[in-house]
């Protein structure tokens, strides 16, 4: 007696599939992790509205890191030498980038003597007070479950980079030793 084996017919075109039996009624529904072909599944349903405090997880966790770095700042003075790196430009060239001062500027500010931080660094300030404006929208249109981004025209980027440039030359020529911390 001979056995003949039958094979699956093979699709003509694409890759071969595997040859599955058919289920007999016997057989259990096949789990829904298997891939059995393709299938309708229902559309997930939508989740549900979060709170506003899930909401405004993000931005209050951006202000949480903020506070935490000005309190360090504050606590440890930047005028004492050894708590803080000096800034390479300064150490190496003895020329201030535009962000030599920012550590007292920082500190001074944390201590609510604006005089003194406008002085150390007066773009820094301005820095810390952009910072608050576009916090507070950030957070509202959060907590109005609406969308928050920045988008500016490349030519207001370049004006900030230019106000950033002339800022670190002005604060090293003799005309604008007042903005040098």
């Amino acid at each position: 007696m001979t056995d003949k084996l039958t094979a699956a017919p093979q699709p003509t075109t694409g890759t071969a599939a595997p040859h599955r039996e058919p289920r007999s009624a016997a057989e259990p529904e096949a789990d829904a992790r298997s891939w059995s072909g393709p299938r309708s599944w229902p559309a997930p349903e939508p989740a549900p509205p979060a709170g506003r405090l899930r909401r405004a997880a993000v931005p209050l966790g951006v202000l949480a890191g903020v506070v935490a770095a000005f309190a360090y700042v504050g606590t440890v003075d930047p005028n004492t030498p050894g708590h803080y790196p000096v800034c390479p430009l300064l150490r190496y060239s003895g020329i201030y980038c535009p962000g030599c001062g920012g550590l007292r500027s920082a500190h001074a500010f944390a201590h609510g003597d604006l005089g003194a931080a406008l002085g150390l660094n007066a773009l820094a300030v301005a820095g810390y007070v952009l910072f608050a404006v576009v916090w507070t929208v950030w957070l509202s249109r959060t907590l109005r479950g609406r969308a928050f981004t920045i988008r500016l025209h490349p030519a207001y980027w370049w004006a900030i980079g230019a106000v950033v440039l002339f800022f670190g030359v002005a604060r090293n020529l003799p005309f604008g030793s007042a903005l040098a911390p």
